[in-house]
């Protein structure tokens, strides 16, 4: 006789446990398809690290003034994107150099942000020279510090009630010479700023004949 025309449950539960052949074979191919987009997509994604560049930051807050070694700054990758002109990628480009202002933690540092030793020209053009001040009073050499921006006012040399001029405008402090240590030393301190080359000239004409001191912006 013919399988009944009314399969009991047993065997309705038998049948839909059994593998389907056709439907099998399909859904692995339809896996195999999706994994080959996949591989493809992957390929074709970009290197996360493709558009990113190393960039000197600070490694805590930074005064200004302060002299840059190796825990103040770091290096770290940020998106090229994102990056400043002039960013520093190397720490051995900021080792030893003045930063002229004050810095946060994770700031990127520019050629803008840091001085050398003597001479910058970054802060006060490509053409910058510097100029060395015997200020009339000495104490402010006490208070000002490299990185800072000043102008300098001078006065004629000489008796009768000169009359103050001003000497220069936004000139960078490079660097203030210490205080002297031996008892009974004279004050022969000295501040050096730089000035785009015009103005520096001018202003060490003007200090030979008169006395300067200086404004802190």
């Amino acid at each position: 006789m013919g399988e009944s025309l009314n399969p009991t449950l047993p065997s309705r539960i038998r049948h839909m446990l059994r593998p389907d052949f056709t439907r099998t074979v399909v859904a692995r191919r339809a896996v195999a398809g999706a994994l080959v987009v996949l591989a493809g997509l992957a390929a074709l994604r970009p290197d996360p690290d493709h558009d990113r560049t190393d960039v000197v930051v600070a490694a805590h807050d930074l005064s200004p003034g302060l002299t840059l070694d190796a825990d103040a700054v770091k290096v770290e990758k940020h998106s090229a994107a994102t990056v400043p002109d002039g960013s520093l990628t190397k720490v051995d480009d900021v080792i030893g150099a003045t930063l002229a202002g004050p810095a946060r933690r994770g700031e990127v540092l520019t050629d803008v942000r840091v001085l050398g030793s003597r001479l910058t020209g970054l802060s006060a053009g490509p053409d910058a020279r510097v100029v060395p001040l015997h200020l009339a009073d000495a104490a402010v050499l006490d208070v000002i510090r490299p990185g800072d921006v000043v102008d300098v006012m001078g006065a004629a040399d000489g008796g009768g009630d000169p009359k103050p001029t001003l000497a220069a405008t936004n000139a960078v402090v490079v660097l203030v010479s210490p205080k002297q240590k031996a008892a009974g030393a004279g004050d022969d301190r000295v501040v050096l700023v730089a000035l785009p080359a015009a103005g520096a000239h001018a202003l060490a004409a003007a200090t030979l004949v008169q006395t300067v001191t200086l404004t802190i912006h």
